[in-house]
């Protein structure tokens, strides 16, 4: 389709480049007179021949030679001159019929009547008709003449009769009288400055449109041979260059307008001062001259309009599409990058808030790269409205604004599906500290239901109860099951995530099954006991003991004293309140054993977390910065403030981190699983090692 339009707007483009061309060579291949009233217009101001318009009664052009007695003196070239360029005036056709000559010589001698016909005939560049003599009025003259002219009549010997006439009206016989000028005895209006005027201002506008023509033509030539340029600043600068000579060629032909209009009001002067007059027949024919170059210039800037109507039309349509070329690459080379900043973001996150934080980079990033997508999407309109408008190159402009359009589709799903991914990981995120949260409120319930009150079946009850509620959220905030962990977030589990997911499986199960047994425990110690009572009779020898106690009541007493105790000092410690629960339930020993040793191992581990991080951070800060001071590479980093302040800036806390790798908590967990058991063993085991200042 592109290749059809282009031709069509070419071949419309040839079509009015020939009819431009026709119209302007009409116009250059019109003769112009080799003579022009502005080259011998001096010439001419000396009257001594004119053509005042007048006609013969067959339409002959008349030219009089009125009264000049230095017409021998005329230069032979100036004579030739003016006949030459008077005899160019007329049309052809009427050129063809023949010149009348009117010879004024009333008021001269024979012999300048004899000089001047002689003259004429033999220099008369055109065709004669009919000559007619004025002969000298003077008695003397006239008779002189009239024997002269007879006995010398082989003397004037030309193509054509030469009759002497003696008065105006004998003149008037050959000539109608309305085609005489006033100076003969006529009524024919006529001035020979303004005559001389209207031929200059004709012939010179005959040659501006001529001119006209010739620069239309050549800017014509210059736009029809024009290659379309490639890129968006030639095209501009060719479109600009050819608007401007367009311009220009536009206001020549105003100019050209406007003075053949006021040439033709100039010869329309008389008829418009007085409606009675009426145009002779030069003054007809200079108006049909001037008509009809105004009609030719109008026909000619009709057809340059419809023809720079195309070639703008073509290099607009050339502009846009280097515009939308431009745009397109640009555009695409931005949705390319984004593309790729979209396959970089991998990362799933490693907690909660490093997941809230991916998602709030991803909302940033998607508004940052909107601004991209909509001037995408708007090119694409753009080059929608090319296609409707029948742009010549919408097989090139379709393809793009598919691929445009494809290209934001896969932005779109490439974030949407990272979007979705993070939504992923955000909700087994929640579940998994869901679950940690729970642990440890499971852990903490544990730790904070007091001893001395399960002994009685109400406390027991009311700490069992406790237990079963705590349970019973468990449902919402604990990992069901890990294969079903494992195929519903299969997309986003990393190795370090897999790993995090099966600790907190594991903790939750270690907290589950203390609460279990916890349950278990204290199920026991709420079920009501029924012992069979038998009736004793008292014993008749107790009655007269003394009333002192017996050692084994002292005992006994002794025994509620110290539980009385046990039960003032209010709850212990987690790890003790275990032990203690543990002694005084006898039947559930064995289970409290074990959960003290759950609860053991999981205050063990949390101590050696913390003091591995706490060890690995004081020697990040070691390495990282305080060593790096001394680094000369790195002088120019650290203000000149900080510089030899090492010892106020770190004080001893290389010496921290020693004591700590060395005598802390550290060393325990490297120690044997045996010594982990009892840390206290780990230290005493450690009491040879050298001291450092830290201690």
């Amino acid at each position: 389709m592109t290749l059809s339009l282009l031709s069509l707007l070419a071949r419309d483009l040839s079509a009015l480049w020939l009819l431009l061309k026709t119209r302007t060579d009409e116009i250059m291949h019109q003769d112009l007179s080799p003579l022009c009233a502005a080259d011998i217009q001096e010439q001419l101001k000396k009257r001594f021949a004119y053509l005042s318009g007048g006609r013969g009664q067959d339409g002959s052009p008349v030219i009089t030679f009125p009264d000049y007695p230095a017409f021998g003196d005329v230069p032979d070239k100036e004579f030739q001159n003016v006949m030459t360029y008077l005899t160019s005036i007329p049309s052809l056709q009427d050129a063809g019929i023949g010149f009348i000559l009117v010879i004024d010589r009333r008021q001269d001698k024979w012999t300048s009547v004899k000089a001047s016909i002689l003259r004429i005939a033999a220099s008369f560049p055109a065709n004669l008709q009919l000559v007619l003599v004025l002969r000298p009025t003077g008695f003397f003259q006239r008779t002189l003449s009239d024997l002269a002219f007879r006995f010398n009549r082989d003397d004037f010997k030309m193509k054509v009769p030469v009759i002497m006439l003696s008065s105006v009206p004998e003149l008037q016989g050959y000539i109608d009288k309305s085609q005489l000028t006033e100076d003969l005895g006529g009524t024919l209006d006529y001035c020979h400055s303004r005559w001389l005027c209207h031929r200059t201002a004709i012939e010179s506008f005959a040659l501006m449109v001529k001119q006209t023509a010739q620069m239309l033509q050549a800017f014509g030539t210059e736009l029809a041979e024009t290659e379309l340029p490639n890129d968006v600043q030639s095209t501009s600068s060719v479109l600009c260059a050819h608007t401007e000579k367009k311009d220009r060629a536009k206001e020549d032909m105003r100019l050209a307008l406007d003075e053949g209009r006021s040439v033709l009001e100039s010869i329309r002067e008389p008829l418009a001062k007085s409606p009675e007059q009426s145009l002779n027949q030069d003054q007809l024919d200079s108006q049909t001259t001037v008509q009809r170059l105004l009609a030719q210039l109008n026909e000619t800037e009709a057809a340059f309009d419809e023809f720079w109507a195309k070639h703008q039309q073509k290099l607009e349509q050339c502009l846009q599409l280097r515009h939308f070329e431009q745009d397109f690459r640009e555009v695409k080379a931005a949705l390319d990058a984004l593309a790729q900043k979209v396959a970089t973001f991998t990362d799933v996150g490693n907690s909660l808030a490093h997941v809230k934080h991916l998602l709030q980079d991803l909302t940033s990033f998607e508004e940052k790269s909107r601004a991209a997508v909509e001037r995408a999407h708007a090119l694409c309109q753009a080059g929608e409205q090319l296609i409707e408008h029948k742009h010549y190159a919408v097989d090139s402009i379709r393809p793009k604004c598919h691929e445009l359009r494809h290209l934001c589709d896969q932005f779109s799903a490439a974030v949407g599906h990272r979007r979705g991914l993070l939504s992923q990981s955000l909700e087994l995120h929640c579940l998994l500290e869901a679950s940690m949260k729970w642990c440890d409120e499971g852990i903490y319930l544990l730790a904070s239901q007091p001893v001395d009150k399960c002994q009685s079946q109400d406390g027991a009850e009311a700490a069992l109860q406790e237990i079963e509620k705590f349970l019973e959220t468990g449902a919402q905030n604990k990992v069901q099951e890990l294969s079903k962990i494992y195929q519903d977030y299969e997309a986003i589990l990393t190795q370090d995530l897999l790993e995090h997911v099966q600790k907190v499986f594991q903790k939750q199960e270690s907290t589950e099954e203390m609460l279990h047994r916890r349950q278990a425990s204290l199920k026991k110690l709420a079920a009501k006991q029924t012992r069979p009572v038998q009736p004793v009779a008292p014993r008749p020898e107790a009655l007269t003991k003394s009333p002192c106690a017996s050692p084994g009541i002292r005992r006994g007493s002794d025994h509620h004293s110290t539980e009385g105790s046990a039960l003032r000092r209010g709850p212990y410690r987690r790890a003790k309140s275990e032990v203690s629960e543990g002694r005084v339930r006898g039947s559930s020993a064995g289970d409290e054993e074990e959960s003290l040793a759950v609860l053991r191992r999981h205050v063990m581990n949390e101590l050696l977390d913390t003091e591995r991080v706490y060890v690995e951070e004081l020697l990040c800060v070691l390495e990282g910065y305080a060593a790096e001071m001394d680094n000369p590479l790195m002088a120019r980093l650290v203000s000149t403030g900080l510089r030899s302040k090492k010892d106020v800036l770190f004080g001893n806390m290389e010496e921290i981190y020693h004591f700590h790798h060395r005598s802390g908590l550290f060393p325990v967990a490297r120690a044997p699983p045996a010594e982990t058991r009892r840390p206290g063993l780990c230290f005493a085991g450690r009491r040879s090692l050298p001291p450092s200042r830290g201690r």
